[in-house]
């Protein structure tokens, strides 16, 4: 059942999106070469208590962090611990906030250093396809608009949207209905409505769609262990057009 906020409620939302996009922020203050991703998620955690939220993964169905961290191949849910971070690589953060009965959940992918050039066309294509699709999420288009235009952007460019993963609403639960997938046809799926709020997050492999877990039970990896890429907003549909709750999590494209 998909659940309409009313004005007052997206507003209330904000406060967790402001939230989130501040500790984005912050990672984008501390990542370098060097640092571990146990060091981002204590960091991380430490500014959304400060803020008086609370790290909505950590705990979620035993996901041990506050944050998800992956690195490289690793699509999403990677956890994150002692490794260490080295120039050129590619890092994925992913960070969701429960304040005032709300969530709030954004993503960001991120060079640590000087990443390669393929990797940086992945980290704009990636970018560029959430903004493709926030711009599709306006009262009276249909799921499969805000799909359809993330994937032709993102194959457009050769690159593959994970079919297995989706995004989602959002609201008083973290996950809620419906289903955002980043594939799809135009004029399909539910129709937009104003009040709808929804967690827009291509994912996007420089290879082969394909995916697989490891053993951990949660870090998702590429099949191929190619490159993969995962921005993030949560987003509001209203009567004036999307609206971004998170704005500041992800710079624009």
């Amino acid at each position: 059942m998909i659940l309409l906020k009313s004005p007052r409620e997206v507003q209330q939302m904000l406060h967790p999106g402001e939230i989130v996009a501040g500790a984005h922020h912050r990672v984008r203050e501390i990542l370098r070469p060097g640092i571990t991703t146990g060091e981002i998620d204590r960091e991380v955690e430490r500014y959304i208590r400060e803020k008086g939220g609370r790290p909505a993964f950590k705990g979620y169905r035993g996901f041990p962090a506050a944050v998800c961290i992956s690195v490289d191949f690793e699509v999403v849910h990677g956890i994150p611990g002692r490794r260490v971070l080295g120039d050129g690589e590619i890092v994925g953060v992913d960070i969701g906030v429960k304040a005032g009965g709300f969530y709030g959940d954004a993503a960001q992918t991120l060079p640590v250093g000087k990443a390669s050039a393929e990797a940086e066309g992945l980290l704009r294509v990636t970018r560029e396809a959430l903004y493709l699709g926030i711009e599709s999420a306006r009262a009276g288009n249909r799921v499969g608009d805000i799909s359809h235009a993330i994937q032709t952007h993102v194959e457009d460019a050769g690159f593959s949207v994970v079919r297995d993963l989706v995004g989602h609403g959002i609201g008083r639960s973290m996950h809620e209905d419906p289903r955002v997938p980043n594939f799809g046809m135009p004029g399909e799926g539910p129709e937009l409505k104003a009040g709808m709020v929804l967690a827009i997050e291509p994912m996007v492999n420089a290879g082969a769609h394909e995916i697989e877990m490891l053993d951990d039970g949660w870090t998702v990896v590429t099949r191929d262990r190619s490159p993969s890429a995962h921005f993030e907003h949560s987003v509001a549909v209203t009567e004036d057009g999307p609206v971004i709750l998170t704005e500041g999590a992800v710079p624009a494209a």
